[in-house]
């Protein structure tokens, strides 16, 4: 497996995948974070056209694991080096990402994916072997995802300890807008209004830290993330903007926040008991096996182990 980028998710999937027991290399551009990631014991390097060539020659698994900014470049080296490996790669929006993939003619290789976990530190040092256990992993089940390297990703997620969820592109992507892009926005929201407070600082406690966790994050990263999906992001302000809208409108004329506070109550404690049932009844490349992952996936179900295909069956 040839890891891209080896900065927080990528030096995480570096480490997960070489402790499940596979060969895993890998290029880093920033010189410090290559010589952190070989002193620590792992295989990387600075030189991409020889790492990708070590990938053509094994038919390696490549997961890119830059930023979004960073990705046509990326792909151009691909192509004029790997162009054959599958692909794969971990970044937070996955239309864009595919659009992209498929402008270098790289698409019939390419099963997007996406590990929803992550902190707000960032580089080589900033990575921990066990960050995706537990963790929901998007594996893309477009209609161009070829089933074998389908599998393989999937495979690769399991064996970092993730469970995998089956998605389509857009519908990652408006679910990401409403989880993660959106609560960054917010975040640095609340982070900026609470910093024109002289007081807010000495008396702010858990509620403000854990509301304002994610506006740690490097900024460059929040923006290729928000900036990459501004469609569905937008959306999604439009809809918060207008609750928050509502309920302020109802303070200023002296009544109650209480339709926006049930409301919300309401959302989290369904979210609390929200259960994600196992996918077991499916056999990868039968007749309609994406469309039956994408509608599985819809309704909450998850993946914990490898799934049979059409040539293992019976």
């Amino acid at each position: 497996m040839c890891v891209l980028g080896l900065g927080l998710i990528g030096g995480s999937l570096m480490r997960a995948a070489t402790a499940a027991g596979r060969t895993v290399y890998g290029y880093n551009r920033s010189v410090d974070g290559t010589q952190a990631a070989t002193f620590d014991g792992f295989d990387a390097s600075t030189d991409l056209t020889d790492t990708l060539q070590r990938a053509a020659a094994d038919d390696a698994l490549i997961v890119i694991a830059v930023p979004m900014p960073a990705l046509p470049a990326m792909l151009d080296h691909i192509v004029d080096t790997a162009p054959d490996c599958p692909l794969t790669d971990v970044i937070s929006v996955k239309g864009a990402v595919r659009a992209q993939v498929e402008a270098s003619g790289l698409l019939s290789r390419y099963v997007g994916g996406h590990p929803m976990t992550g902190t707000a530190h960032s580089g080589w040092s900033a990575g921990n072997a066990h960050l995706f256990e537990g963790a929901p992993w998007v594996v893309s089940v477009d209609d161009h995802v070829d089933e074998q390297v389908w599998g393989a990703v999937t495979q690769l997620a399991l064996q970092c300890g993730a469970f995998v969820v089956p998605a389509r592109a857009d519908e990652h992507d408006t679910a990401a807008a409403a989880i993660s892009h959106l609560p960054h926005l917010t975040a640095e929201a609340l982070a900026v209004t609470a910093a024109h407070v002289p007081l807010a600082s000495a008396l702010a406690a858990g509620s403000f830290r854990d509301s304002t966790r994610v506006a740690a994050t490097a900024p460059d990263l929040v923006r290729a993330m928000c900036e990459a999906n501004a469609d569905k992001l937008v959306s999604m302000l439009d809809h918060a903007i207008d609750l928050l809208t509502k309920a302020r409108a109802s303070l200023s004329e002296g009544r109650s926040v209480a339709e926006l506070v049930e409301a919300g109550h309401a959302a989290r404690i369904r979210f609390d008991s929200f259960t994600r049932p196992d996918i077991v009844a499916l056999s990868i490349g039968e007749e309609g096996w994406r469309d039956s992952l994408a509608a599985a996936g819809r309704a909450g179900g998850v993946i914990r182990s490898a799934l049979p295909s059409r040539d293992t069956r019976g």
